[in-house]
């Protein structure tokens, strides 16, 4: 009997072997189902074109703190951000929406590991007699019992299961991306809506000042008509110029309540809640580090949503193509069963099981070329979509890095023309005081002086949003962790 034996034993040895370099070719082989993920190329720029005389980059910490828009050195404008990140709906949403996507990656990984499901049951089963039977009994009574413990897992072999959760991961980056986008959105409204409210307060300020100026006009027109020495249209001109001048003043008040309704809505509260009293008006414009463009790509947080689409896609091309693989799920039981309760969990009445299975497709009329030919498809969807993101982006910084250089030269030139025509105007009422010209003159000048005012306040203003959309464009307060 020895010598039947000794054959056996290279088998037994050889068996484990043979397995084991199986289940390595089928790994690799797994690993080459999906390709490799690599970041789509962008256009390679040094330099921004308009950042010419801007501000150096070396300042650049304060914006990469986070609280941007303390730059502008306005306590009112800090606090009310402050609480745009807690209070502010749409960022409410993006944070559940983040929580969200990362549930899902806890899902996705939860299938590498095995699924353990506890079974038990209790059944009470009768069946009659036969026709031929002599027993009174009516027929038999029997109870089974049986309780079992078991697992299934499929192993990962096409990496499958590996691609949907980079997938899921990748997606729950890009909703913190998106998070971080609906924040900065929301935080960047919130400053333009205050600052234009600050502004129109400026605008008040400023008509406010006009309009006891032209009551003083048409209370001289009205003098010198009395006397004789003017005519009756100087009058009608005074009073045409100053109910002009009051309505602007209504609307402007009109425009501050719509931009405080805003301001309050951004920070999560009711309307009729909220209020904002008017302040002196800090005309600050502060000076907005720039970087280069490399930098743009990992400070943006629609950059970086656009860059883990990509990633989504490359992985759904892998979780499409794993499907003209088998798959193999593992299972394996082990329980008890028995006819009465007290012998359930005897040794005499375990049972238990493994075993392997194996699913292939063999035809499907192309559904599965299909799919992957759509993922493939949606992949170059993405990269493009990524790379006009991009382009946008670096459009954003040069556009609003020109709007700022030209906003502070038509500053100066606004500052110019506003102090001749204050001069102007005070010359033209001293000159028609003293009869030298008629009151048409006067209401040019006052006119001409009253806009070249306006327009100076509006050219602060539009800095200062300017400002605010550069910061926005080139992402201040968001650091990407990909």
């Amino acid at each position: 009997m020895q010598p039947d034996k000794k054959p056996d034993r290279p088998l037994r040895t050889a068996r484990p072997a043979a397995l084991a370099a199986a289940l390595l070719a089928l790994l690799l082989a797994g690993c080459a189902v999906s390709p490799a993920y690599q970041r789509p190329a962008t256009p390679d720029i040094s330099a921004f074109k308009e950042a010419e005389g801007w501000a150096p980059a070396a300042p650049a910490d304060a914006l990469a703190r986070g609280p941007w828009w303390q730059l502008f050195g306005d306590p009112v404008l800090d606090g009310l951000a402050a609480r745009v990140e807690v209070s502010n709906q749409n960022v409410a949403q993006a944070v559940a929406a983040y929580a969200q996507a990362r549930a899902l990656v806890r899902e996705q990984r939860a299938a590498f590991f095995p699924t353990v499901t506890l079974n038990g049951g209790a059944n009470r089963s009768h069946s009659s007699g036969g026709s031929g039977s002599a027993s009174s009994s009516g027929g038999r009574t029997a109870n089974s019992f049986d309780v079992s413990i078991g697992a299934s897992w499929e192993p990962d072999v096409w990496g499958r299961l590996g691609r949907a959760a980079e997938s899921a991961s990748a997606s729950a980056q890009a909703s913190e991306a998106d998070l971080a986008s609906a924040r900065l959105s929301a935080q960047g409204e919130l400053a333009v809506n205050y600052l234009t409210l600050r502004q129109v307060d400026a605008q008040q300020a400023l008509l406010a000042r006009t309009l006891a100026g032209f009551e003083r006009s048409l209370e001289i027109a009205r003098n010198r008509y009395s006397a004789g020495i003017a005519a009756k249209t100087d009058v009608l001109q005074a009073q045409t110029q100053l109910a002009n001048a009051q309505a602007d003043a209504a609307d402007l008040v009109r425009q501050r309540a719509q931009l405080e309704h805003a301001v309050a809505v951004l920070v999560g509260q009711a309307p009729a809640q909220f209020a904002l009293a008017p302040v002196a008006w800090n005309p600050s414009v502060p000076d907005v580090p720039v970087g280069v463009p490399s930098s743009l790509l990992q400070r943006r947080p629609d950059i970086a949503s656009a860059e883990r689409a990509v990633a989504v896609a490359n992985a759904q091309i892998g979780i499409a193509r794993s499907a003209y693989y088998p798959s193999l799920p593992l299972g394996a039981s082990y329980g008890f069963g028995a006819g009465r309760l007290a012998d359930l969990f005897s040794a005499s009445g375990s049972v238990w099981s493994l075993g392997v299975s194996a699913a292939q497709t063999l035809f499907n009329a192309g559904a599965t070329a299909a799919r992957v030919e759509g993922s493939e498809a949606a992949h170059a969807q993405a990269v493009a979509r990524y790379r006009q993101t991009v382009l946008t982006a670096f459009q954003d910084v040069e556009d609003q890095l020109a709007a700022g250089r030209a906003l502070a030269a038509q500053q100066d030139l606004r500052r110019q023309a506003s102090e001749a025509a204050d001069q102007v105007e005070q010359q033209v009422l001293n000159r028609y005081r003293s009869g030298q010209v008629g009151y048409t003159e006067v209401i040019t000048a006052q006119a001409t002086a009253l806009s070249a005012r306006r327009a100076l306040v509006q050219a602060l203003a539009d800095r200062q949003t300017t400002a605010v959309a550069l910061i926005q464009a080139l992402c201040g307060g968001w650091q990407a962790g990909l």
